[in-house]
């Protein structure tokens, strides 16, 4: 398969298949990461999400830095020995999945403990695919509600009639990955307050932009999200510590003696935390709503640029792709999304939509030309019924990127 080769090409990095026997020289180190390829590739602002703050801020990087230095070792699950991570990590989790994972473990595990043995979440076919993975992971199924296909926000009436006896947990999102809509947080808890069920809002991706922005649909809280942070920070809150307990675990019996952690994860990285605390004191509300409000007037552009509805969206991504930009594939209905968490780099939406004008021109003229491997790929994988089989294409994708040559 041509894409299994082209990963396993990305990459210069000689592979290590022994330690040797001396320690390297720190400036043959220096040398030998400052030559991995990928790495500045994302400030060039052609690549959708992926990255969310600007490495080129050098007073950021100093910030940083420092807090490496004095927390770099450190573990919360000593919190007697490393208090001040204790106190920052607070709510903290170690990513958007985790997050997503845990307030699925908190709900599974309170259904099981009110006698429901086969326990159920009604989800939007928006959310996160993490919900999914929380479904198979916990044993859980996972009811997907369609999404309206003029809003792309949840229809909350399918949302209501999915409810059963056996359901644990109601989930909106605020945005979501795919479209980047609002579903109506208030009907969904409207729900469930009628039902007694315990609703979850994710907001992981692009939910630090929210509370910064004016033109979105309220609800009792402003979303909280580690926004500008460095990869492997979230959050998830709870409205009281009944239900955080219900995340917790405790092996009382065992030898080592008692054992408890609050998170799936036992010794986990203070360092992250630490970063994320520091990245929320340098950025301040105020870099926020500057950053939000330009992200939203990028994204703005981007859209009112990007109308047609007739051009062959995979032939459209395959032939931006080829100037450079990665862009994120999305199905049902077939879209390809450009995710602007970060704030543009000076004059690349102009060059974004100049690209796409060109490209729209190139299919209008070519109008039969043949799809490259990726883009016929996802054409068709939206038309295979069989899902399995695009799973094995997947999993082949992931041999891939796992492969040492």
């Amino acid at each position: 398969m041509k894409a299994h080769a082209d990963i396993l090409r990305s990459s210069t990095l000689e592979a290590l298949r022994e330690l040797i026997t001396g320690a390297t020289p720190i400036a043959d180190v220096k040398v030998s990461t400052s030559e991995i390829p990928e790495a500045p590739r994302y400030l060039e602002g052609k690549v959708s999400g992926a990255v969310f703050n600007d490495e080129k801020d050098q007073d950021e990087m100093r910030v940083y830095s420092e807090v490496f230095k004095n927390f770099a070792w450190s573990n919360p699950l000593w919190p007697k020995l490393f208090p001040g991570v204790r106190k920052m990590e607070a709510e903290m989790s170690t990513g958007g999945t985790i997050s997503i994972l845990l307030a699925c473990l908190a709900h599974r595990n309170r259904a099981l403990k009110n006698g429901i043995h086969f326990p159920e979440m009604v989800i939007p076919s928006s959310a996160h695919a993490a919900f999914t993975k929380a479904a198979e992971v916990f044993r859980m199924r996972a009811v997907r509600v369609p999404v309206d296909p003029i809003t792309f926000k949840v229809d909350v009436q399918k949302m209501k009639a999915a409810i059963n006896s056996r359901t644990c947990m109601l989930v909106g999102s605020a945005p979501n990955f795919p479209f980047g809509t609002v579903d109506d947080i208030t009907a969904i808890g409207e729900l469930g307050i009628l039902y007694d069920i315990p609703v979850h809002v994710d907001a992981c991706l692009g939910g630090f932009i929210l509370p910064f922005i004016d033109d979105t649909h309220p609800f009792d809280f402003g979303v909280p999200g580690y926004g500008l942070s460095p990869k492997g920070s979230s959050v998830v809150l709870y409205k009281n510590k009944q239900y955080l307990h219900n995340q917790y675990f405790c092996d009382a019996d065992w030898q080592g003696g008692i054992y408890a952690s609050a998170t799936l994860e036992g010794s986990r990285s203070g360092l992250n935390i630490a970063l994320c605390w520091a990245s929320l004191l340098f950025q301040g509300w105020n870099k926020y709503k500057c950053h939000s409000e330009a992200v939203v007037a990028a994204t703005k552009k981007i859209r009112d640029g990007w109308t047609s509805d007739t051009i062959d969206i995979h032939r459209l991504h395959d032939l931006i792709g080829k100037k450079g930009w990665q862009l994120t594939n999305l199905q049902f209905p077939s879209g390809s999304q450009q995710d602007k968490a970060l704030v543009p780099v000076e004059g690349v939406v102009e060059s974004l939509l100049a690209d796409l004008r060109d490209a729209v021109a190139e299919i209008k003229a070519n109008p039969k030309a043949e799809l490259d491997e990726a883009a016929a790929l996802y054409g068709m994988a939206e038309k295979i019924p069989d899902r399995t089989i695009i799973q094995e294409f997947a999993y082949s994708y992931l041999d891939a990127c796992y492969s040492s040559p």
